[in-house]
């Protein structure tokens, strides 16, 4: 939508309208709308991607100038290729005085059966009091759904706009980040902002707009005393168990405040500036809903604010299991020949993978070493992902800002993510472009958990927030090419 004549009040005036007009057609379409969805419920998981691939393709191609079909799948050892879903890339638009928006979106989902303690059948989609049902409903078919719902209410889009789809990122995006690499210089060379919404809101009412989240460092410390299991009652008391080494290993790595006890491991982590502590402070987050949603008693920190650093703006070190010890029920009194220790350290901007990564060696060698002990340790990092980190001030974040303003009514919250969102991190490393996640979904929506849902509140108003979006970050590119141009020519 572009007004070239036009005052600055005046193009303000008729972007109101034009908001006005999607926000009432949307409201029309609802029906149309969620049924787009419900009809995208298949009824066993096997079959997700061929159907999703047939539906997105004809859905492209209605809507999109180019689609196509990228094959990512990687060669094993044996020469043959590991069959993956291909990546799919749409486009619409090349209208060089629009911004070009790229969005990055999934339709893999996690593994689902009604067994599991679901109350209606996972890959049906079923509403409820509001809420639509269905494994992907929120994570991530709801939102991919929304956006193509939001590019099909306009008859000329203010933006030229490009998707990716893609149907491995429940298994680490495997394949992406070589497309990615080798599209750089094609499909994303033009674009200036990429979005994506894959994540949630900090509550369940608020909006919220993601601008960051931790990396995820996984390690595996071994302990191995010799080939075989031993009986305890032959062995017990007269050798280095493996097991009572490993222990005193994961002891070592954080005190009971949750505090990282490995050396230089805090050293990296920036200080709080005076704009980010108000960021915090303006955040709305109840820790009584947060306490209950997890199911535990008590947290280790009282306040809001002392929550959400820890949770977003300080590494946490967990510890996730033991390989190799006795876990079934019953009693079995062996000791194990070797045990494998399974933790993982979330760390924050500007920590240095390799450097966490000496850093945790160095910290249990140095336990292991005091306790003279003639076992074998191995210490690895099999997985490192980075952090991610955006600017708030971006014109990306602004033009969000007003659209969630415009549907919404209130000014989001802009978060964090405590989690680890690869794609992120591998879309603003590759492209160098603004990244933005932009949630529809709310707290409560169970991402990976039973009894998945989207409200069709959030859907459908999610799918108006897109489009008013579409409508934002157009007149503020068009805003600030106008000036830099006005600038370069003075």
């Amino acid at each position: 939508m572009s007004f070239p004549l036009l005052g600055k009040k005046q193009q303000c005036f008729w972007i109101a309208i034009g908001q006005c007009r999607l926000i009432l057609l949307v409201n029309t379409r609802q029906y149309t709308i969620l049924s787009f969805l419900i009809s995208l419920s298949c009824e066993t998981p096997s079959l997700a991607w061929p159907m999703w691939r047939s539906v997105l393709h004809d859905v492209f191609k209605v809507f999109f100038s180019l689609v196509a079909f990228l094959n990512i799948s990687p060669q094993l050892p044996d020469g043959q290729d590991l069959p993956l879903p291909p990546v799919i890339l749409g486009e619409l638009g090349k209208d060089p005085q629009n911004p070009t928006v790229c969005f990055y979106g999934h339709v893999d989902v996690q593994p689902a059966k009604k067994e599991d303690g679901w109350k209606t059948d996972p890959y049906t989609l079923t509403e409820i009091n509001g809420n639509l049902y269905g494994r992907g409903a929120t994570d991530n078919k709801g939102p991919v759904l929304a956006w193509i719902n939001a590019v099909e209410t306009f008859r000329a889009m203010p933006v030229n706009f490009k998707f990716v789809i893609e149907g491995m990122e429940e298994a680490g995006s495997l394949g992406l980040e070589k497309l990615l690499e080798e599209e750089n210089q094609c499909f994303f060379s033009d674009v200036d902002y990429i979005v994506i919404s894959d994540n949630l809101w900090l509550s369940n009412k608020k909006p919220a707009l993601t601008y960051g989240s931790r990396g995820n460092a996984c390690f595996f410390v071994e302990v191995e005393c010799g080939d075989k299991d031993l009986h305890s009652g032959t062995f017990g008391g007269i050798i280095h168990e493996p097991m009572t080494d490993l222990i005193a290993l994961l002891d070592s790595l954080v005190d009971p405040t949750g505090r990282i006890q490995i050396p230089g491991i805090y050293d990296s982590v920036t200080a709080l500036t005076e704009e980010e502590r108000k960021l915090y402070e303006s955040i709305e987050f109840d820790l009584e809903e947060h306490k209950n949603n997890s199911g535990v008693k008590k947290f280790l920190y009282g306040t809001k604010e002392e929550i959400l650093l820890h949770l977003w703006r300080y590494p946490s070190l967990s510890i996730h299991g033991i390989e190799g010890a006795f876990h079934e029920p019953g009693i079995k009194t062996v000791i194990p020949a070797k045990v494998i220790g399974k933790f993982s350290i979330r760390q924050v901007p500007h920590m240095d993978l390799s450097v966490v990564k000496r850093q945790v060696a160095e910290h249990l060698e140095g336990v292991f070493s005091k306790r003279n002990s003639p076992n074998k340790l191995k210490v690895s990092m099999p997985l490192g992902a980075k952090p991610w980190l955006a600017d708030v001030n971006d014109p990306l974040f602004k033009a969000a800002r007003r659209a969630i303003k415009t549907v919404f009514g209130e000014d989001p919250d802009f978060i964090r993510d405590g989690s680890t969102v690869p794609v992120a991190r591998m879309f603003q490393t590759i492209t160098q472009k603004s990244v933005m996640m932009f949630p529809i979904g709310a707290a409560d929506d169970g991402e990976h958990s039973q009894n998945e849902k989207i409200s069709r509140h959030n859907y459908i108003e999610g799918t108006k927030v897109f489009a008013a979006f579409f409508l934002e970050i157009s007149k503020l590119h068009r805003h600030l090419h106008k000036t830099s141009n006005t600038e370069t020519n003075n």
